[in-house]
């Protein structure tokens, strides 16, 4: 399989000219045919390459860490044989072994623009960092022995080596034992016996005395002069017991001896805290300074620790200015010239892993002020705790050429959405059994960076609206509930044609308002509670409205499973396993809360029969509030089996096992759901290898969304604002909105309505996209963000490409609608609904990810499916270009 490269590369530089009002060969006032669209496409296979453009994130399971005090550079080895090479902020490089044995120790050729590492395969590497590209210049096998140790002196031509059989450096410890050795006359001066077994050993720079760790969590200094005992034995955090004994302490695995010009010398190390205390449960780091012994506690276990100085030789004052903490999961620098030991800022990229990642988004094309205002306003958000210093890692400059990537990732803002809820009362019983294991988790987001909108769907089925402002508020948070559950369950069973659909009553399967008959204190009921207090709110984004799906009968409500906001409209649509809402969030009002099945009207293609909820049927609460991390195995588990069987599964059943949910999301929101059987809709969703034929009952979810101008009838003439929708069962339905004029935005309502256009795919739908009759992208319409001066002037609203198709000149044009499921692609001509083009995607597996992208000055489909197999599309031939 061709490979896949130059997709995102393209974004950029194609993306605006391929925004564009649709257009086609047809004359003025007449619909276009099939024959009248030509599509001009230039994609090749060869346009496709796979190449990693950027690495973002902490190295996985770090094992050692060097540092050159001349160059100022950083290097980390990793249990898979990776290196990174970091820099002032900007610089980094990563580099792989290709044997992929772990990196077991680092050392620079202080200031020479090389680097040795030492593998768990026994062998040794010497890497030229001179270069464009790091490589290995000399490698070298031991055979018989196992590496130990290394120590590279600085300005020395030679490498010392330690072993298991044979210790060849100048000083080794083991088992309490320390032997020096005099390298020119190749002997042993002196040997040094101990009790306790040492870890580690640290001179003092005039090489007259050494610090030596223990397991028993001891530090004791010896003297050259007599080294029949030490000269003193500290237990820095164990005391001596009434009864004499002395209290057991943990192992000091480290310690580092540094003399200063200015102030007494600083011992540092790591453990040693007493095993009684309740601090010594936590990796622990030590700074004595003088009489202060100061205690830093780590959130990860500590792998290697280094003080930097501001000398590279040895028998000099050493005076260090900060120590470099390379723990299992995070990356420290202590800053030493302050009081209370401040940390330094990390400037690299890797925090992404600072809580568990759960949805990911891309933009391209955006705004070119959204960036230096989104940094501005992130640089301004309080930051406590950190040293005022610059970043001592300031080196890089003759590594410039290969360290420096094409793209580099950095956080500009973070935006916290907890914020906007009360506190957690530990005391709200059945909602605190039910609830995820953190409420505020974020399923999926959607951006509008032209009206700087920001949209949040949380796993507690809330919805979150910001708006970015660049001046400080103190404002109430508007709330909206909304329940949205059926009353009874549905049994899905195909139509005998599509042509004839059996029509039935959908009144029994409507939501309900909030505050609709029949709702209660107890469908009230919400574990995360909107603040009903003016809120202050610094600049940037900031909350205006919360949408929260109710609990009913005191069971969660079900996952929401789709998202889309358009500014120009003003409008908010989300979907769920029940049905879909609609929110103006201009007037602030709920428009629309219907089940999927009353999205049909009178065109449902489905025998839909209702039946008495079944008797000890298991709760869904079980799957919509269950933690993510089980949400997130049963998601591989199900793709794993989904390709590995050739024939089509059966319908889903709906049983008491967590893995048969209802709702299922692989960063699309993909829901798992019965697909009934008809001429163009026999692929089932259910990855179930065992169903029982008896219960073949599923709701219908709503997968994707999407705002535009469109036609949302045949006989339409000119297009007008609509809501495409995607369901589970691989239907379309198009809802036709009427908006009011810009002077009656904000008194009239908005109005819409199901249009009986449905169009039918093999799978769950994942996208939308719209092209016009000439194959370019046409972009929704969108407000441009602006904001007055003084913040009590009302906002005035600046819409761009509202009704690009509504002109006389293009009343006769129509456009082309790309519609991808989870198995097959088409290309839909509107108004006329001709499918022009189908492509089955796949059949022995199924896509987690779709979306038209503009590349090369042209357009593709790009599929991400569960085999791990990407593909791109054309769209006037249907063929595979990858």
């Amino acid at each position: 399989m061709k490979k896949f490269r130059k997709v995102l590369d393209g974004l950029s530089s194609s993306s605006q000219g391929a925004v564009a009002s649709p257009s086609c060969s047809s004359a003025a006032g007449t619909p276009p045919t099939p024959q009248d669209i030509h599509v001009h496409e230039t994609l090749v296979s060869e346009n496709f390459h796979i190449c990693k453009t950027v690495r973002h994130g902490f190295p996985y399971k770090p094992t050692c860490l060097a540092f050159d005090p001349v160059q100022k550079i950083l290097a980390i080895g990793s249990r898979t044989g990776g290196i990174r090479i970091l820099g002032r902020p900007g610089v980094d490089c990563y580099s792989q072994h290709e044997s992929g044995a772990a990196v077991l120790q680092l050392q620079f050729l202080i200031n020479e623009g090389a680097l040795v590492t030492a593998c768990a395969d026994d062998t040794l590497h010497l890497w030229n960092l001179r270069q464009r590209r790091p490589a290995i210049l000399h490698s070298l096998k031991f055979n018989r022995e196992r590496i130990t140790f290394c120590h590279l002196p600085f300005q020395s031509k030679w490498l010392y080596v330690g072993t298991e059989r044979v210790k060849s450096s100048n000083i080794r410890f083991e088992s309490g034992t320390v032997v020096q050795w005099d390298l020119r006359a190749k002997k042993v001066d002196f040997r040094i016996y101990y009790d306790e077994a040492i870890h580690s050993v640290s001179w003092h720079h005039e090489g007259k005395q050494f610090m030596c760790s223990h397991s028993d969590g001891s530090l004791t200094m010896w003297n050259l002069r007599n080294t029949a005992r030490p000269i003193q034995i500290t237990y820095p955090h164990g005391k001596i017991l009434k009864e004499g004994r002395k209290e057991s302490c943990k192992p000091i695995l480290k310690v580092e001896y540094k003399t200063s010009r200015n102030s007494e010398p600083y011992i540092i190390f790591s453990g040693g805290l007493s095993y009684d205390k309740v601090g010594g449960r936590r990796p622990t780091l030590t700074i004595m300074h003088g009489k202060a012994v100061t205690v830093l506690e780590m959130d990860h276990p500590i792998v290697e620790f280094l003080v930097l100085c501001d000398t590279p030789y040895s028998n000099e004052i050493q005076d260090p200015y900060a120590v470099v903490l390379l723990l299992e999961k995070d990356f420290i620098m202590v800053d030493l010239t302050q009081r209370n030991f401040p940390i330094f800022e990390n400037p690299y990229p890797m925090d992404i892993h600072e809580s568990p990642v759960t949805c990911t988004a891309y933009f391209a094309e955006c705004p070119p002020d959204i960036i230096p205002v989104l940094y501005s306003v992130g640089a301004k958000q309080k930051k406590t705790g950190y040293s005022h210093k610059e970043w001592p890692v300031s080196g890089g400059t003759w590594t410039l050429d290969f360290v420096v990537k094409v793209f580099t990732l950095q956080m500009l803002y973070k935006l916290k959405t907890s914020k906007v809820f009360e506190n957690p009362n530990a005391g709200e019983g059945r909602a605190v059994e039910l609830v995820e294991e953190d409420p505020y988790a974020i399923q999926m987001v959607s951006w509008c960076p032209q009206s700087r909108l920001f949209c949040v769907v949380g796993i507690s089925a809330h919805v979150i609206l910001y708006r970015f402002s660049k001046h400080e508020a103190n404002t109430e948070i508007v709330s909206l509930e909304v329940r949205l559950q059926f009353d009874s369950e549905d049994v899905i069973s195909p139509s005998e044609t599509e042509n004839n659909p059996c029509f039935s009553d959908p009144s029994s399967h409507s939501p309900q308002m909030s505050g609709s008959p029949g709702n209660n204190s107890q469908d009230s009921l919400h574990y995360l509670k909107v603040k009903n207090r003016p809120v202050r709110m610094p600049p940037g984004y900031q909350a205006e409205l919360v949408v929260q799906l109710q609990w009913v009968d005191r069971e969660p409500p079900q996952q929401i499973t789709s998202l889309d906001i358009n500014s120009a409209y003003g409008l908010l649509a989300f979907g769920s396993c029940n049905g879909l809402v609609m929110v103006d969030y201009i007037q602030k009002t709920i428009l629309m809360c219907v089940s999927t099945l009353d999205l049909y009207g009178a065109a449902d293609p489905y025998q839909r029969l209702t039946r008495s909820p079944r008797k000890n049927r298991q709760s869904t609460s079980e799957f919509c509030m269950r933690s993510l991390s089980h949400f997130y195995s049963d998601s591989k588990k199900r793709i794993r089996t989904s390709y590995q069987s050739n024939s089509l599964s059966p319908p889903l059943s709906l049983s008491p096992s967590p893995s048969s949910s209802l709702c299922l999301s692989v960063s699309l929101c993909m829901c798992v759901s019965c697909k009934a059987e008809s001429r163009e809709n026999s692929f089932s969703r259910s990855r179930s290898s065992s169903v029982s034929s008896i219960d073949r009952d599923t709701k219908e979810a709503v997968t994707t969304l999407q705002f535009g101008e469109s036609y949302g009838r045949k006989a339409d003439s000119l297009p007008t604002a609509c809501l495409w929708v995607g369901t589970s069962l691989g239907v379309v339905l198009l809802l036709p909105i009427s908006i009011p004029t810009e002077k009656e935005r904000l008194e009239e309502p908005v109005t819409m309505g199901p249009s009986g256009t449905i169009l039918m795919l093999k799978g769950s739908v994942l996208c939308f996209s719209f092209l016009d009759c000439g194959g370019t992208l046409i972009q929704s319409p969108y407000e441009v963000w602006q904001e007055p001066e003084d913040p009590d002037e009302p906002r005035r609203r600046k819409l761009v490409n509202l009704s690009p198709l509504s002109s006389q000149e293009a009343c006769g044009d129509g456009h082309l609608a790309v519609v991808c499921s989870e198995k097959q692609a088409k290309v839909i001509l509107m108004p006329t609904q001709a499918v022009l083009f189908t492509h089955n995607v796949t059949e022995s597996s199924f896509l987690l990810r779709a979306d038209v992208v503009s590349v090369c000055n042209s357009v593709c489909l790009a599929c991400f499916c569960a085999n791990g197999h990407v593909m791109t599309l054309r769209f006037t031939v249907c063929l595979s270009l990858l």
